[in-house]
């Protein structure tokens, strides 16, 4: 064990798999595309995402907090709950100045903006909702979760794009191996499924066209691949001091144990084509963790499904990693939950390594034949002492999270 490992004691997720952290596993492991045309992106050129299906927040959050609050951070408040109680943890008797909150987002509330702005141009300017700026500013996400816990600790929002799940889960661990906190609730939660951030998204060729089969528009390595499939989403870790979890007598699931951050410094939106940057977060991660290349033996890639990305990812995991791990990317279940991606894929990296079980890349059908790697097509029991998980994100931002077995 690392000097700077930390315990992960609790875990919670909404996905469109499901909410819950059992549901959105299960997909997983089946390998369960959640791709489907959405009705609200009728008209728009690309109609399909992955949605959170039977989402009630009047009913899981009571509709009066519900109702003041973007769908961003309905999620993480979702999330959050299932993650404190499932680390066995009482907001009641906590004490709150040790508690920090550090969650990612790369939007914010666009859904939010995009329905007020209705209302300023079709209405009336004095229509807009005093509740315009507390409901979409990111920083919301984290404030209001404090409020929630009460957590009077670190309070912060990471916004990274893309990768802003991941970066937020290592600057947590950075206030725990710095002795800011005893515990950080922290994590990622997104919802940018809206008909402006996802025609954005397609006048940049960014999202699959697949709009005949939803299903298996999402398929991360596939030699056929053509874009990613928008999801929403929030997933949320609990993390302490692995000496503290001890000590109070909690399960560890997992240790995170070591963080690699970089920048390709290259372009806007497309990776470094040799992998430069994501590499070197790589290995950054690896040393953080006291361990070698050969010492991995499962990542959960990034894995976007789109061209660029999967195949300069694919060839730099064949070139840093000597063990020849097994690879997946979870997204071809979930499609691409954007700034939650990364806190979700590490929840699943940690289960991953706490069952020794890997799920499988969902659609993977013709593997791309100039990638060079063992990417899993079913869920496969092995042994997973250390596993990667990859995050990369628009501005070329990069962030990896080395996750150990308790």
């Amino acid at each position: 064990m690392g000097r700077h490992d930390v315990a992960v004691t609790g875990l919670g997720l909404v996905t469109p798999a499901g909410i819950g952290v059992g549901p959105s596993w299960e997909a997983a492991l089946e390998g369960r595309p959640t791709a489907a045309h959405d009705p609200e992106l009728a008209g728009n050129p690309v109609r399909i995402a992955c949605r959170v299906p039977d989402f009630n927040p009047d009913l899981l959050l009571g509709g009066r907090r519900a109702h003041r609050l973007d769908r961003f951070v309905q999620f993480a408040l979702v999330a959050a709950r299932e993650a404190v109680a499932d680390a066995g943890l009482d907001p009641a008797t906590w004490d709150g100045a040790r508690v920090g909150v550090v969650l990612g987002c790369a939007d914010g509330g666009p859904a939010t903006v995009e329905a007020q702005h209705r209302v300023l141009i079709e209405e009336n300017p004095a229509w807009v909702s005093p509740l315009l700026l507390p409901m979409q500013l990111p920083n919301m996400l984290a404030g209001q979760t404090a409020i929630e816990f009460r957590a009077t600790g670190p309070n912060l929002v990471v916004a990274t794009a893309c990768a802003s799940g991941a970066s937020a889960i290592g600057a947590a661990r950075d206030l725990l191996t710095l002795d800011r906190c005893d515990i950080v609730i922290t994590g990622g939660s997104e919802a940018m499924i809206t008909p402006l951030v996802m025609a954005g998204f397609a006048k940049m060729g960014a999202l699959s066209k697949r709009q005949d089969d939803p299903a298996t528009a999402s398929r991360p390595f596939d030699a056929d691949r053509d874009g990613f499939v928008a999801g929403e989403g929030a997933g949320v870790l609990v993390l302490e001091r692995v000496a503290d979890a001890a000590a109070r007598g909690a399960r560890v699931r997992a240790r995170i144990a070591g963080y690699g951050a970089t920048a390709d410094a290259h372009h806007v939106t497309s990776p470094h084509p040799d992998g430069i940057g994501i590499e070197a977060a790589l290995h950054a991660a690896l040393a953080d963790a006291g361990a070698q290349p050969e010492d991995v033996q499962h990542v959960n890639a990034h894995g976007t499904s789109t061209p660029l990305n999967d195949l300069a990812e694919g060839r730099m995991l064949h070139r840093a990693l000597t063990g020849d791990p097994l690879v997946t990317s979870t997204k071809g279940v979930t499609g691409h939950l954007l700034g939650a991606a990364g806190a979700v894929e590490a929840a699943f990296g940690v289960l991953a390594v706490e069952q020794q079980c890997v799920p499988p890349t969902a659609n993977l059908h013709t593997p791309d034949p100039r990638l060079d790697i063992k990417i899993a097509t079913a869920p496969t029991t092995t042994r997973i002492d250390l596993a990667l998980s990859n995050s990369f994100g628009f501005g070329g931002q990069n962030a990896v999270l080395a996750i150990a077995r308790a």
